[in-house]
């Protein structure tokens, strides 16, 4: 296992050769991140519908999300909240604000993207027709839930989340082996959907597929809009989520391991 100061030394370069990666594979690559994610939303949100409670629902869900994460890190993506760390390499000055702020653009539009692609093949293959329709309704319902929010929630919900999916990502660096990465990363995922964090490219698949499933299975939630899944969740939420991996997580780092 890597030393965290060996973690901060790794991620650098690897923070590094993101912000050189060409259009083309830094947006196809963000494609592939947000569909990652998007299908263990999706998987979540199967494993959790017949819960008894809501408790339960949410254990079993932070469960199964994660795997999002695993083909992300372990398969190869660009995952907008993952590249939150970036500012390391900015920090330490072997990256640009401007290489950055590049593939924060770019990722951010693959993960959208990727993420809708998922909402609608869900929707359209009728994978939410499972338990007779209920599932549908849930994700009706969690749309409805994410873009109703309020500013300070979704802010503050999107810091605690990127803190911990940063970490995840932070703690799989330390591992060189595949087992390893899997338990580095699972735990603090877990621990965000146990919390009901906020993650934006989650929501570029959660929101989009409730607002399809209205029209595909009928169901009625005139609060859902395209208003209310771009300024009240994304806003917010991404905002909350790069203060959450930039400055809680990728400066903290910095500032104790690589600042001379």
């Amino acid at each position: 296992m890597k030393s965290p100061a060996a973690i901060a030394s790794t991620y650098e370069s690897a923070g590094v050769a993101k912000t050189k990666l060409s259009f083309r594979k830094t947006f196809l690559l963000g494609i592939m991140a947000g569909a990652f994610i998007a299908l263990g939303g999706l998987g979540s949100q199967i494993a959790s519908v017949c819960a008894p409670d809501p408790s339960t629902a949410r254990l079993v869900s932070s469960v199964v999300f994660p795997i999002g994460l695993f083909m992300v890190l372990v398969g190869g993506a660009e995952l907008f909240t993952g590249n939150c760390l970036i500012l390391i390499p900015v920090m330490s000055k072997k990256a640009t604000w401007g290489g950055m702020l590049r593939n924060w653009v770019i990722v951010y539009l693959g993960n959208m993207v990727g993420g809708l692609a998922i909402a609608l093949l869900a929707n359209f293959s009728h994978t939410y027709a499972f338990a007779d329709g209920a599932l549908a309704q849930s994700v009706v319902n969690t749309a409805v839930a994410k873009s109703s929010i309020t500013f300070s929630d979704g802010l503050l919900k999107g810091i605690l989340c990127n803190i911990l999916v940063c970490m995840a990502v932070w703690c799989s660096f330390g591992a060189d082996e595949l087992a390893g990465k899997v338990l580095a990363l699972w735990f603090p995922v877990m621990l965000f959907i146990i919390g009901g964090f906020e993650h934006c490219v989650a929501n570029m698949y959660f929101i989009p597929a409730g607002m399809i499933a209205t029209s595909v299975y009928g169901i009625s939630a005139p609060s859902l809009s395209l208003l209310g899944y771009f300024v009240t969740n994304l806003i917010p939420v991404t905002l909350g989520n790069i203060i959450g991996g930039s400055l809680c997580v990728g400066a903290m780092y910095y500032l104790i391991y690589l600042k001379g």
